[in-house]
């Protein structure tokens, strides 16, 4: 479960839905484990789950219990589950309805709620539970926890929600754009079995998404050009922007007003579920009593999606530092020996917020009240060119602490029919955090702002606005902003993005086309957060650009219903970017507060 990415949306969205063989770091092997597979869990209309119960081999007296609720085939979680059940836990790893070896039909993150809630209330009741319930896992396993928590079974009594999407935000569409990666998922999860090698089979998946591409098919079609008509899928397409359908699956303002349990939520700088797992925390620090949201945590790591359960050293280009390698199984354990055992609070655990910052002379954990607290202020810094010349990658425009004063605009062409990317984006690219080919392949076709060289290292946490002033020759199409650090020697690093259909720039809840040559400001407010120390020399590069990639949605800038456009809707629009007094365009970066290290 993922979002656009021009330029990472590759590697981010292959492995967005933690939909692999889960890969439990190897850790000390504790006690012995006694064993069960096939144990059935009751539902209240009868339908029966399939468990594997993993206990401590010496348990005496009843004990907490784990489980995690998976479409991923409980045996993949094996390991997970002999470490808990190790140290001193009760675990059980869970086939979803309709998955694996459990009984039913599978209706994704719908069906959780009450099938999460009758599960905690049957372990409650088990001779080896004594009644304290929790969860574990991410991704699908991190949603389905919020998704027990608002139906609140009684003995649910903490959980750990790690990247977890919050449908229609971050899957299976990203701020009202859809991607062809929900087939993808979709077919790895069809049936009872795993569909492992399928969905694992990059060069497969690309070629289909660079046929529906380059044929400028209609989106809705998908499912078919492919080979696996889905119902679900055309469900999906049937709701475009966030309306009721999407609100069911999640936690309603009276549902996370009422959750008061400890949470720790869990996500990552470069989880491409970190939208959601960050709309979930927003969501119930917002509604949720000052009881509730003190026992409400919050730790955000250098990490990729899969990263978020095991982390590792080297992601996409980057490497980070010892202390981002966090030991994941050990602070599950010292959460749930907290909660459900009255141990000590997990000596990680300094602030109700943990973040780590990347960077040559950070890579340290730092802490903070609240994610407000985390930045200390939002710094403008206003786009400006010469002559309305923005769309040159090395004689770009310009940000700057100056307002621009009746500068020309800056504009870009885009047609729709332009698959010119198509042979840069098909291929795979392991450092895809620092790679410009992209940028370099069109430049020409997208506008660059750089700042000056920053005299001396800036930390910035947070997130990343833009405000930009537009003019558009056509009723809608898609944007893509993207914000990079450009070190000394010329090298990148991708730090945040956004998108953005412009029926929608005011608010995903109702579309309204674009009136033809209205010079209108557009918001940019959805960028995932950043923690990050800019070296000294390194420069700031705002891309903006057309959202025109395989992996999403294609927009013909018609204005009509976007799943159904094909080429033969195809509009070229001309986007005019203002800069001058009257529309000060500005991207605003989030200076880091003074650093709590602890």
């Amino acid at each position: 479960m993922s979002f656009c990415r021009i330029v990472v949306f590759v590697a981010l969205c292959t492995v967005a839905v933690g939909a692999h063989a889960d890969a439990a770091a190897p850790a000390d092997p504790g006690s012995p484990v006694d064993f069960q597979w096939g144990v059935k869990i009751p539902l209240r209309d009868g339908v029966k789950l399939n468990a594997t119960l993993y206990r401590p081999q010496a348990q005496r007296d009843p004990l907490p219990c784990v489980f995690t609720l998976t479409p991923y085939i409980a045996q993949s979680y094996h390991d997970r589950a002999m470490y808990f059940a190790a140290h001193g836990y009760v675990f059980l790893t869970i086939d979803v309805r309709g998955r694996g070896n459990s009984e039913g039909e599978f209706t994704p993150l719908l069906q959780e709620a009450h099938d999460g809630h009758d599960v905690v209330e049957w372990l409650a009741q088990q001779k080896y539970c004594n009644g304290k319930i929790t969860m574990w896992g991410g991704s699908y396993a991190g949603y389905d926890q919020w998704a027990t928590a608002k139906e609140f079974p009684p003995h649910l009594a903490t959980i750990v929600p790690v990247a977890a999407p919050y449908a229609g935000v971050d899957f299976p569409r990203h701020n009202n754009i859809a991607y062809p990666y929900d087939m993808q998922w979709l077919t790895f999860t069809s049936g009872h079995a795993g569909q492992e090698k399928i969905f694992g089979d990059d060069k497969f998946w690309i070629a289909k998404y660079r046929q529906m591409y380059e044929a400028h098919s209609a989106f809705r079609q998908f499912d078919t050009l492919l080979g696996n008509p889905s119902p679900i899928f055309q469900t999906w397409v049937d709701h475009p922007t966030m309306d009721a359908y999407w609100d069911s699956y999640n936690p309603s303002d009276d549902q996370f007003a009422k959750i008061d349990l400890p949470i720790l939520t869990i996500t990552g700088q470069y989880d491409g579920d970190q939208p959601g797992a960050l709309t979930f925390y927003a969501q119930h620090m917002a509604h949720a009593s000052a009881h509730a949201k003190a026992q409400h945590y919050l730790v955000i790591g250098p990490w990729d999606h899969p990263g978020t359960r095991t982390p590792q050293a080297d992601v996409g280009g980057l490497k980070f530092g010892p202390a981002s390698l966090l030991d994941m199984n050990k602070l599950h354990k010292d959460w749930y020996d907290w909660t459900l055992k009255g141990g000590p609070r997990p000596e990680f655990l300094k602030d109700r917020v943990a973040y780590y910052v990347l960077g040559a002379g950070a890579e340290q954990w730092r802490y903070a009240p609240s994610l407000d607290a985390v930045s200390a202020e939002s710094r403008a810094l206003y786009l400006d060119s010469r002559d309305g010349r923005a769309d040159d990658l090395f004689a770009s425009g310009a940000l700057g602490a100056d307002k621009a004063t009746g500068a020309k605009p800056d504009h870009y062409v885009y047609d729709p029919l332009d698959t010119s990317s198509a042979k840069v984006q098909s291929v795979s690219a392991p450092n895809y955090l620092t790679d410009q080919r992209i940028l370099l392949q069109q430049s020409g076709k997208y506008l660059f702002y750089h700042t000056a060289a920053f005299e001396k290292e800036v930390d910035i946490a947070g997130f990343f606005k833009l405000s930009v002033w537009l003019a558009l020759d056509q009723p809608d199409t898609d944007f893509y902003a993207v914000v990079w650090e450009v070190l000394p020697d010329g090298s990148a690093v991708f730090l945040a993005d956004d998108t953005l259909r412009a029926r929608y720039r005011g608010g995903d809840r109702a579309g309204k086309l674009v009136p033809k040559g209205v010079v209108q400001r557009y918001d940019f407010t959805r960028f995932p957060f950043v923690a990050r120390r800019l070296q000294a020399g390194s420069r700031l590069r705002l891309v903006f650009a057309p959202l025109n990639t395989l992996y999403a949605e294609k927009n013909y800038n018609s204005g009509g219903v976007v799943a159904e456009e094909t080429g033969k809707d195809a509009h070229t629009v001309t986007v005019r970017l203002y800069h001058d007094a009257q529309h000060p365009s500005a991207l605003y970066v989030p200076i880091a507060a003074p650093a709590s290290i602890k």
